[in-house]
């Protein structure tokens, strides 16, 4: 009687990577002459596309990243890195982990709720025949009638996001703006009609090029781990550098039972 232990190991398959004693492939391209020849944005493009993007892609690739790398401090993520940080002096990789650990749905997850909500609609709009200002005006009118806010609109800190004006133009200005980018900004006018003005953010203009790159939803939220990395890196370095340990200190206001000294029966 064979044991489990005698049964072939099946291999992980990947079609990404492949290295032996002399060489590396990504997706079939040697990594020397990507190293010679290629930029970060490419070997991005690259790894989960397949191929090598042309010139506008490279570019709109670049801006998304460089627009995500950072927003400061006060941002989950930073906050959750330097938290750890602060006390954990001889781990950095600890820290930049629970920094990409704080992003989830509320901080950093717009663009996967938004690449999805863009991805839906279109589809409904193709199966019934809709004119992309009617698939937005539905959608509007949906997120009013269940109150439902609508990710990639609106921002606590920009009134209007400097980064979605740039973005869009360069999606214009590349020839790369599909129905992707023609849709969002539909929504925005029909939200501005049928709830309130809220200007499309950075997460709604990357979720609308990247729809039109072909990329699908949950790349809305590795593009923002992958670019905000850089950032934590280097606010990582910068409290170790310019800060001492232990200094950060939470406010904490307590409200519960009254302290006693001892134990009483009750």
């Amino acid at each position: 009687m064979s044991s489990r232990t005698d049964e072939p190991v099946e291999p992980w398959r990947t079609a990404i990577t492949y290295c032996d004693d002399e060489s590396v492939w990504y997706q079939g391209l040697d990594v020397t002459g990507l190293m010679q020849t290629a930029t970060f944005a490419d070997t991005v493009f690259l790894l989960h596309k397949g191929r090598l993007p042309v010139a506008g892609e490279r570019r709109l690739i670049d801006a998304m990243l460089i627009a995500v790398a950072d927003h400061g401090p006060g941002a989950p993520s930073a906050v959750a890195m330097r938290t750890v940080a602060t006390g954990n002096r001889v781990a950095p990789e600890a820290a930049i982990a629970a920094g990409i650990l704080a992003i989830g749905d509320a901080h950093g997850g717009a663009g996967l709720a938004c690449l999805g909500m863009i991805t839906d609609a279109l589809a409904r709009a193709s199966a019934e025949k809709l004119s992309l200002d009617d698939a937005a005006d539905r959608v509007a009118a949906e997120a009013k009638a269940s109150h439902t806010r609508l990710p990639g609109f609106g921002h606590r800190t920009h009134s209007r996001d400097p980064r979605t004006v740039t973005l869009l133009q360069l999606a214009r200005d590349t020839a790369l703006d599909g129905d992707g980018v023609a849709f969002a900004t539909a929504l925005e006018r029909a939200i501005a009609a049928r709830i309130k003005p809220l200007p499309m953010n950075v997460d709604g203009a990357i979720a609308a090029v990247l729809y039109d790159l072909g990329f699908p939803p949950l790349f809305g939220k590795l593009m923002f781990v992958i670019g905000r990395t850089a950032g934590l890196s280097a606010q990582l370095v910068e409290e170790y550098t310019r800060e001492r340990p232990m200094r950060v200190k939470v406010p904490v206001a307590y409200d519960g039972p009254t302290p006693r000294k001892s134990v009483e029966a009750v």
